[in-house]
């Protein structure tokens, strides 16, 4: 379920109201932005307008871009400490634009638990103290993210009933 034709205004707009409080952009950066993308073939220009300054262009994402989005949402991130906004940003992408979830936070929940599997070795085979504190701090930061995927998994339906608006 791909949306209608968008303004980069819009889109910016969308933007701060979804995830501008943890992670702001500048309006620059949006209109750089697509332009790589329309140069990548991710996006088009469907429409150009008079404004009051510069033309408005109207962009619109490709088949390309749909594919790249599809594999970019369906691609598990590495566990690291800070992913928090990304694993957020992906759970919101996949909700607003019809996709799922829940196959995201189980894709992404396995590769947790592989991380923490192989932490789990190194900190028992860990040469020093040092090495085996430092493993602990990444196995707790991948468990405050699991918890975190075990708390959206749970929410989803009142998330997707929020999320109503368009991107």
């Amino acid at each position: 379920m791909e949306e209608s034709d968008r303004h980069g205004y819009d889109l910016k707009q969308a933007y701060d109201r979804r995830f501008g409080a943890a992670k702001p952009i500048r309006f620059g950066q949006v209109y750089r932005t697509l332009a790589q993308l329309v140069r990548d073939g991710l996006v088009e220009i469907v429409g150009v307008e008079p404004g009051g300054g510069p033309d408005r262009k109207r962009y619109a994402i490709t088949q390309d871009g749909v594919t790249d989005l599809d594999r970019w949402l369906a691609e598990p991130e590495d566990p690291q400490p800070q992913l928090q906004t990304v694993l957020f940003t992906k759970v919101m992408l996949a909700l607003t634009s019809g996709r799922s979830a829940e196959s995201f936070l189980d894709a992404q929940r396995e590769r947790h638990m592989a991380a923490m599997r192989t932490l789990t070795l190194a900190r028992r085979e860990a040469p020093s103290s040092q090495d085996s504190l430092l493993a602990d701090y990444q196995l707790f930061h991948i468990e405050a993210d699991l918890r975190w995927i075990d708390h959206a998994a749970a929410r989803l339906a009142a998330l997707a009933d929020e999320t109503g608006d368009e991107l």
